[in-house]
């Protein structure tokens, strides 16, 4: 298989597909080996790049999917429906927060760190795509583990859980202090 093939076989894999593709399956489609794959997907990443093209090959979590371009949003809603976008409050961020930090984690986890209840929000999460169930924790009662998802890394711009922002364990200590400095003012008036 020459390199124009191999580039043609993997392009047509991604734009079928519609999704992100692992590099597993890549592999055995085209007969070639993982390394060759990852290499040959970067130089097609890097020229469509490049060519100032409409469409793009994203990484996310260690498989690939052809995309269109972020700048292209304008031209693409004079044709398609405007997308509905979800609107993520401040509670669903911080859900999805200690979700993404916490992972695997079950509800009663997340309602233990945020000190409320939190049905609305996972539910509105995993509507939303960002989380879903992944699997069960192996505790009396069973309760769902949740994680986030590929439309997660999609919509926040990271290939895998590895880019989320490290949190600075002092940042964490000073904002506890702070939180329990208010609360305290608060008992006192």
């Amino acid at each position: 298989m020459t390199l124009s093939e191999l580039e043609a076989g993997i392009e047509a894999i991604l734009f079928t597909m519609g999704e992100a593709v692992g590099l597993d399956r890549i592999a055995v489609a085209t007969g070639q080996d993982e390394g060759t794959c990852r290499r040959v997907i970067r130089n097609m990443m890097d020229k469509y790049m490049d060519d100032g093209r409409g469409i793009q090959i994203i990484e996310l979590d260690g498989a690939y999917q052809m995309c269109t371009k972020p700048e292209m949003y304008e031209t693409l809603i004079k044709i398609a429906h405007v997308p509905k976008k979800h609107v993520l409050t401040d509670v669903l961020l911080e859900t999805l927060s200690i979700i993404a930090y916490k992972q695997p984690v079950t509800k009663i986890e997340i309602e233990n760190i945020r000190g409320v209840k939190s049905d609305h929000a996972v539910n509105k999460l995993v509507e939303y795509n960002l989380i879903c169930e992944a699997g069960r924790l192996d505790a009396p009662g069973r309760p769902v583990l949740f994680a986030t998802t590929e439309e997660f890394l999609r919509n926040f711009g990271i290939e895998s859980l590895d880019g989320l922002p490290v949190i600075n364990p002092d940042k964490i200590e000073d904002f506890k202090t702070e939180a329990e400095h208010e609360i305290q003012m608060e008992l006192d008036i």
